[in-house]
């Protein structure tokens, strides 16, 4: 029998790597259950929790691509709950949209940039998407731009945020009109709401086979 060698058993090794990362998911279903109904949208792998909390009747929940923090990430997907604003009038997912976009725009109004995607439905809740962002901006490390695609969904007395934000190297314009912010969109789903069934615990089967 011939003895097995370093380069075999390295070869082995690399085989055994690259079928874990073959099989390993592109996405795993995130469904939370905020404030009156579950949200689920699709979680690309490469991401992971930093930060979540609850404080009166705001929700918000970040993740950042593996490696990276809270204070210092070049992705982000976060998740925002807005208890009882459907009640309020005058609201609707894009109105919502926009006083979020105003946000960005006056932390860089001679840089910011703005892209609606247009209204949409998400298992029959009125939706909004854009894709809004800041070419300059001094928050964190250093001076970047910041690009967020924006989703604001109108729930049965909730209103929710999904965001996928970037920062890049500042710019004169942020690339708002980019191809890859529609090819998020697509990646973030199938983005469900559910409602909360009594008793029922994780992984919430009543919204999985929903979704």
């Amino acid at each position: 029998m011939r003895p097995t060698t370093t380069a075999t058993i390295l070869a082995a090794s690399l085989l055994l790597a690259v079928a874990a990362n073959a099989q390993a998911p592109q996405a795993f279903r995130v469904i939370s259950p905020i404030f009156s109904q579950l949200v689920s949208f699709a979680m690309p792998s490469q991401f992971t929790v930093v930060f979540e909390n609850t404080k009166g009747g705001h929700y918000i929940r970040e993740a950042v691509l593996k490696g990276e923090t809270a204070e210092r990430w070049t992705q982000m997907i976060t998740v925002t709950g807005e208890k009882g604003m459907t009640l309020t009038p005058g609201h609707s997912p894009e109105a919502f949209a926009a006083t979020i976009a105003g946000g960005f725009k006056s932390a860089c109004p001679d840089s910011f940039a703005a892209q609606p995607l247009g209204a949409m439905t998400f298992g029959g809740f009125e939706a909004f998407a854009a894709v809004i962002g800041c070419g300059r901006i001094d928050s964190g490390p250093t001076r970047h731009s910041e690009t967020a695609l924006l989703i604001t969904l109108k729930g049965t007395s909730d209103y929710y945020t999904i965001q996928w934000a970037e920062r890049g190297p500042e710019t004169d314009e942020p690339p708002v009109r980019d191809e890859r912010w529609q090819t998020r969109l697509s990646d973030l789903g199938p983005i469900a709401l559910c409602p909360i069934v009594a008793g029922e615990a994780a992984p919430y089967p009543s919204c999985v086979n929903k979704s």
